[in-house]
């Protein structure tokens, strides 16, 4: 792994892009790597901006804010167009392509994420789980053992074997796009 990895994870409000990042930092504690996280929001909850950001390191972390995103995931169009170009040269791109319609660049990696959610939990709301399991299941950043038993511990009361099948999800895309 590289000394330092920037990810940004970027949506509206509602989406879950605060706990996915809540999620991708309590994983990679539980790989025992060093991890902050950061999240912004607009001024409604439901709608408004929404991102959180994780910065996961095998050392020190001596900055903790995202400058350019080694990984991105854009879970809206607005997101997409907001940090679309925030990235690092070479950087991964994730984009919902249910949610986001343009690209900054034609090497992103685009997934129905918002769809297979629905189609795993019959609820969108699990689409982040979904994306996270994408990303990582892409980038290998934090190990499956450590994000499905942060989902364990985190996922809201009574949701976690929802939220476990969409993750599988995402796992399952990433294999397929590899493939």
């Amino acid at each position: 792994m590289k000394e330092r990895i920037e990810i940004r994870l970027a949506g509206t409000g509602g989406q879950g892009m605060i706990l996915a990042g809540i999620l991708l930092a309590d994983a990679a504690i539980r790989d025992g790597k060093n991890v902050v996280q950061s999240q912004s929001y607009g001024p409604e909850a439901r709608g408004g901006a929404s991102r959180a950001e994780v910065i996961i390191s095998e050392g020190e972390i001596d900055y903790p804010k995202v400058l350019n995103a080694d990984i991105l995931l854009c879970m809206s169009q607005t997101a997409c167009d907001r940090y679309g170009t925030m990235m690092k040269k070479g950087g991964l791109l994730i984009l919902d392509d249910v949610q986001v319609s343009r690209s900054p660049t034609p090497y992103a990696v685009r997934a129905p994420i918002t769809k297979l959610a629905r189609e795993t939990t019959g609820r969108e709301i699990t689409a982040n789980v979904v994306a996270i399991g994408l990303l990582v299941g892409l980038t290998g950043v934090i190990t499956r053992t450590a994000i499905e038993e942060a989902v364990q511990a985190r996922a809201p009361h009574g949701t976690a074997e929802m939220n476990l099948r969409a993750l599988a999800a995402g796992f399952e895309v990433a294999k397929q796009l590899e493939e």
